[in-house]
């Protein structure tokens, strides 16, 4: 969900590579060749219009929410896409029978008051729907990214569970870390906080 975005466009590359089917929602059909592009089978679907949003991802393995409202969006927009959306998504998947969800979060979620005060109405959306998530059942995973940039991925990450670190980390990256926790069920139940590191993926998330 969110299949446009920049981490999940490139989680859409990786997971075709490794031959997984990947359907990615997204709103505006204009997107529709980006994710074709990438080995994804664009679903249109506008999480804000649309309040049972199961029979977009029914038959699905696994549901990742990458989606957001975007810096240019207000503290409303957050609130329906971050965590409305996110929601959305647990009630669908507990609606199709999909057990597994994984949700790109952000550092800060964990405590959105000691925030800067710009970032509060992101930070809570998602520490709303990291809640939401963790209490619905499912078999979660939180994945808190450091900031984001555009650099070539390395492989390598610090994963931890002490949410105090802070560090950028490439897009290419975080949706590595996110493919990697797919695939791995010693994942589930766990919420971290990823940075650039020295750790190759898969061991890094082996040692949480």
């Amino acid at each position: 969900m969110g299949g446009h975005g920049q981490v999940a466009l490139r989680l859409t590359r990786l997971l075709a590579d490794r031959g997984d089917r990947v359907r990615s929602l997204i709103r505006n059909p204009d997107h529709t060749g980006d994710v074709e592009a990438a080995g994804g089978e664009p679903v249109i679907c506008d999480i804000e219009a649309e309040d049972d949003i199961s029979t977009f991802v029914a038959d699905a393995d696994a549901a990742v929410f990458a989606a957001g409202a975007g810096p240019g969006s207000g503290p409303e927009r957050k609130k329906t896409v971050d965590y409305g959306g996110a929601v959305k998504l647990i009630d669908a998947c507990k609606k199709a029978g999909i057990d597994r969800y994984v949700i790109v979060s952000s550092i800060g979620a964990h405590d959105p008051s000691a925030g800067p005060e710009q970032m509060r109405p992101y930070l809570d959306a998602k520490h709303d729907a990291d809640e939401a998530l963790m209490q619905s059942g499912l078999d979660y995973t939180v994945v808190r990214p450091g900031s984001l940039n555009d650099d070539p991925g390395t492989g390598r990450v610090t994963v931890t569970g002490d949410m105090s670190v802070r560090g950028p980390i490439p897009r290419d990256d975080v949706a590595a870390v996110v493919a990697g926790s797919l695939a791995d069920d010693g994942t589930i139940g766990k919420v971290f906080v990823v940075v650039g590191g020295e750790t190759p993926v898969d061991e890094a998330l082996r040692s949480l």
